[in-house]
């Protein structure tokens, strides 16, 4: 792999490690409703996706469905335990999603699993749960609930990237369009407080926005689909990794979070788990959103 796909990845990560940091400003410092605010990253990805809506995918019913679980869907979900979870947190338990996706396939798909990747799925659920155990985790367990439904409708989705016929940035624009025409009407029904945000401070709103919606859901992910049409995906899901390891230490650096010994020994634990089912091949379902499963 070139040294400039190697360094575009980690930018990537890095991208998507930030944008955990830049969802917690939102949602808490700046007081945006998290339905509202995942709705409106979904619609500067369409602005900026839109033309990639046509032509209409053959099964469009159904990959709006899939980009809803792996998109807006389960972004707002962890945007809501965003509210209380610290982002440290937030980056371990969100590992949780590789062991619930190859679980669904088991059931839903009829995927077998032996007995290396049974020691994956068991090292990555120990490794969260302690690092929920852990204090920062124990105090945000209300939000850390919210992230553990979130990862499990992302996997959800992820099991079925494989039966829908189109490409990753195409997937990209219908889970946008998916996402913004279930939450904004959900938004509007159950939260309020929607202006009073954006007017007393526009700017780090707009900046919020777009770093979500522009260099994350869209050039970060362009990155990462463009290096998995060029390379061996053995070469490239394996990056994915260092997105929760990058988001312990922002976390730890630019919010305060308290990293303690629980919280970095699930991590690795985990990490160590969720390797081994990256580096082991399935049949029934694609690797490219087993570690990463929102756009």
């Amino acid at each position: 792999m070139p040294a400039r796909t190697v360094f575009l990845l980690v930018l990537a990560n890095l991208a998507w490690a930030l944008n955990v940091i830049v969802s917690k400003l939102a949602v808490e410092d700046l007081g945006l409703p998290p339905l509202f605010y995942a709705a409106l990253r979904a619609l500067v990805t369409i602005v900026v996706l839109a033309p990639l809506l046509r032509p209409l995918p053959k099964d469009w019913l159904r990959t709006a469905l899939v980009g809803l679980s792996i998109g807006g869907g389960s972004f707002a979900l962890f945007a809501l335990g965003l509210e209380t979870a610290s982002p440290s947190a937030a980056g371990i338990v969100g590992l949780s999603g590789a062991p619930m996706t190859v679980l669904l396939a088991i059931v839903l798909l009829g995927e077998k699993v032996r007995w290396r990747r049974g020691i994956g799925i068991a090292l990555a659920v120990i490794g969260v749960v302690i690092a929920i155990a852990s204090p920062s985790g124990w105090e945000s367990s209300g939000g850390v609930a919210w992230i553990l439904v979130s990862c499990l409708f992302g996997a959800l989705g992820s099991v079925f990237v494989k039966r829908i016929e189109v490409g990753g940035r195409q997937l990209q624009a219908w889970s946008a369009l998916a996402s913004f025409t279930v939450l904004m009407p959900l938004a509007l029904v159950t939260e309020d407080n929607f202006v009073a945000p954006i007017l007393a401070d526009p700017l780090a709103v707009i900046g919020c926005l777009i770093f979500a919606g522009l260099i994350v859901s869209v050039y970060a992910h362009t990155i990462y689909f463009s290096a998995l049409k060029s390379h061996d995906a053995n070469l490239v899901v394996p990056f994915t990794l260092l997105h929760p390891l990058m988001t312990v230490g922002l976390g730890a650096w630019l919010t305060g979070d308290r990293v303690g010994w629980p919280l970095l020994i699930g991590g690795g634990i985990a990490v160590t788990g969720v390797a081994i089912l990256v580096i082991r091949p399935s049949t029934t379902f694609t690797r490219r959103l087993l570690v990463r499963s929102r756009l």
